[in-house]
């Protein structure tokens, strides 16, 4: 076998190895990146029970009940559909009615969402894009004024 050959298959091989790795990662993170579902989108699509999954919307008012050892109850909505969901834990402490929520968990087989972890906004301006873009496309987005958080305002003296 000439020098020449021998560079060939060392990069050949190398290469081939390099395309391995990079596949299995990429199949890896696949698994593993969790969207944004609105409570239509999984009602829709029919998300196979015990699959990850992110939930948005909104807690839908009235549905919201706390149990002993911090078990929690509510209703996630996006103005058409509505799913309850089921989570252990300590909300944050702007968790309420009628906010805007993603809970990231799986759904049983009862069609029940059941959470590991609850976000709620962090103050009163902020919503996530994927739910505010829902609730757009559904009519049921309406703005409000946000207060002008860039400026300064200056006393007359």
């Amino acid at each position: 076998m000439t020098r020449k050959q021998r560079r060939l298959i060392l990069i050949g091989s190398s290469l081939g190895v390099l395309a391995f790795a990079v596949a299995l990662i990429l199949s890896s993170l696949r698994e593993s990146i969790v969207f944004f579902n609105s409570p239509t989108d999984i009602a829709d699509h029919k998300a196979a029970p015990g699959k990850r999954v992110r939930l948005g919307g909104m807690v839908k008012m009235g549905s919201l009940e706390r149990g002993d050892n911090l078990q929690i109850r509510f209703e996630v909505t996006d103005g058409n559909r509505d799913i309850p969901v089921s989570y252990r834990g300590i909300v944050p402490d702007l968790f309420r009615e009628g906010q805007g929520v993603i809970a990231e968990g799986h759904i049983e087989p009862g069609g029940t969402f059941q959470a590991e972890t609850v976000l709620a906004k962090h103050d009163e301006n902020y919503m996530p894009r994927e739910i505010v873009e829902t609730l757009k496309k559904q009519g049921h987005w309406q703005e409000t004024a946000a207060p002008d958080s860039g400026r300064v305002k200056q006393s007359a003296k």
